[in-house]
């Protein structure tokens, strides 16, 4: 684990600051003294994270849209962040299916107006792009994809984050061959945690029915995918911004996943889910045929081992168990600001106060 407290007074602009990983991020950085400001659109209606843990009041919250160029570039020109790390996103592929114009433009145009406004503000030092494992031409093999391996999603939300990843490309070699503002991006597998309300999402699902006192649906129970704890991604991304913001040899493009073990067949992780629920909960298999998503994906994380010696800590049955811890600490009515410090301050193993 890297020292969190080089965030210590830093500016840090986060795109999707309200998002669940958004959320999870911004909590870290406050927790470790950064002066955070947020950007996102805030359009969303139902229970938010961001909301509960009443991150919004200890933070610079921007409502704004990042296909927005005027209004990201007066939040620049503000507040002069030193870090940028750019989540906005449409990040749900079936969502995509229903609203490829809107998919697009929020991940693509999104992204190029990100960087003209870190190429504009030379206040920026460090820039990462978090795009996500679908971004790779997927021939369904069984062995983890590399960095260096083509960049091809077939649906249009994977598709729209390659276009994300070749914009940022672009732009790092035509605008910041200089070193003096690093860029990087980081491809990260699929993540649970608590306060992920989303739709089509697996985990979210669960907790749906659990609290429901319902039946689990699971849609594709033999996806196997690379999933693992938000706090894994979370401090990958900090870890990565803040090595290229004191040295730019580290600037580059790393996957963000978890050991093999852990890309489980969705099934497997239902499985965790009920064993570790309990209440007599179960699933039920439904395949609905839906629109195409990858059957098999895993990511090969030999490179941001080697250059950082980093290591996922948490597997995901233990990560299934956090989840459950903050779901029924939510649903009892407890405090779940505390219960988020308290899996942060256990992840990055320092003492918890009080």
């Amino acid at each position: 684990m890297f020292d969190l407290s080089f965030y210590n007074g830093k500016k840090v602009l986060i795109t999707g600051h309200t998002g669940f990983k958004g959320s999870w991020m911004s909590t870290v950085l406050v927790n470790a003294g950064a002066n955070v400001i947020g950007y996102s659109t805030c359009s969303k209606t139902e229970t938010r994270l961001f909301d509960l843990c009443g991150i919004k009041n200890e933070i610079v919250h921007i409502k704004g849209d990042v296909r927005d160029l005027d209004s990201l570039m007066n939040a620049f020109k503000e507040y002069q962040p030193e870090i940028v790390i750019h989540m906005a996103a449409q990040p749900i592929v079936r969502e995509s299916y229903r609203d490829p114009v809107g998919t697009y433009s929020s991940n693509v145009m999104g992204t190029v107006n990100i960087l003209e406004c870190v190429r504009l503000n030379p206040c920026v030092k460090s820039f990462l792009n978090v795009t996500t494992d679908k971004v790779y031409e997927n021939k369904e093999w069984s062995w983890g994809y590399r960095e260096i391996d083509p960049l091809d999603g077939y649906d249009p939300y994977s598709n729209s984050k390659s276009c994300s990843e070749l914009v940022t490309h672009s732009y790092k070699n035509s605008f910041f061959s200089d070193g003096k503002t690093a860029i990087s991006t980081a491809r990260a597998g699929n993540v649970i945690g608590g306060g992920d309300f989303a739709k089509d999402r697996i985990i979210p699902d669960c907790i749906r029915a659990a609290l429901n006192h319902e039946d689990i649906i699971v849609r594709n129970p033999y996806s196997t995918r690379p999933y693992q704890h938000v706090l894994e991604p979370v401090m990958a991304y900090l870890m990565i911004a803040a090595a290229q913001y004191a040295d730019n040899k580290y600037a580059g493009y790393y996957n963000v996943g978890p050991d093999d073990s852990d890309c489980f067949r969705t099934g497997d992780l239902v499985d965790s889910f009920v064993r570790h629920w309990g209440e007599d909960i179960k699933w039920v298999d439904k395949y609905d045929g839906g629109p195409h998503e990858a059957n098999f994906l895993k990511l090969d994380c030999s490179k941001i081992k080697s250059v950082f010696g980093w290591l996922p800590k948490w597997n995901i049955d233990y990560a299934v168990e956090k989840v459950i811890e903050w779901t029924k600490c939510y649903a009892s009515g407890g405090d779940v600001r505390e219960c988020m410090n308290r899996q942060i301050q256990e992840y990055i193993g320092g003492k918890i106060d009080g």
